[in-house]
């Protein structure tokens, strides 16, 4: 039985159009067309009118590592529940157990160097971040927009890059089957070359989000 905080392979699977990456010891999958065109101008929208520069959890003292810029998506609004039930109907995750959708906006030259999306067990902030949902399971992310250069997203363990396309689903599980963290979910979102990069970013916890 799979816990209310996480999907699997064989739900995802279920999925009409979703490919698994033939990377062993990663859990990576994608999925075209996930969200209609009209969906993806609309959340565009909202991120650029909110927008603030992106953070990361644990300083690294590298001023450069994150470029991008990042929004906080009102829950409420009808676009945001539009995804958010897209998103339960594919991964069958409890929602309570999901973070507030986040959208990031990269421009010419922004980039997130290398990092993984779970936080490192022995980080100075991980009681601040994991003390009452615990670590991440889950990143559903989905490219809101076609790029005209960069703005890859490179799985390093996987020698893949995966390019933007409007609407694509990424979806990857930060964690190995023994529930410890997954060095091999290691991603760079690289360099935008020409053109400004939109995506959305939803994380699921092993607990519920409070």
């Amino acid at each position: 039985m799979t816990n209310p905080g996480e999907s699997s392979a064989q739900i995802l699977a279920r999925h009409p159009g979703i490919q698994r990456a033939p990377f062993p010891g990663l859990e990576l999958f994608q999925l075209k067309r996930f969200l209609p065109p009209a969906l993806c101008a609309e959340l565009i929208e909202l991120i650029d009118a909110n927008r603030r520069p992106s953070t990361i959890a644990d300083a690294n003292g590298d001023a450069l590592f994150r470029t991008s810029e990042t929004c906080d998506l009102d829950p409420v609004h009808p676009a945001v529940r539009n995804l958010e039930d897209r998103l339960f109907a594919l991964n069958g995750i409890d929602p309570a157990h999901g973070e507030p959708v986040q959208g990031q906006r990269y421009a010419v030259g922004q980039e997130f160097k290398a990092h993984t999306d779970y936080f490192d067990p022995g980080g100075i902030d991980w009681d601040r971040y994991c003390s009452v949902a615990g670590q991440r399971t889950w990143t559903f992310m989905v490219y809101l927009n076609d790029l005209e250069a960069g703005g890859g997203t490179r799985f390093n363990a996987a020698r893949k890059i995966i390019q933007p396309e409007t609407g694509k689903l990424l979806a990857w599980n930060n964690r190995q089957p023994d529930g410890t963290v997954n060095p091999a979910t290691l991603h760079h979102g690289m360099k935008v070359r020409r053109g400004v990069k939109y995506i959305i970013t939803k994380w699921y916890r092993e607990k519920a989000w409070a």
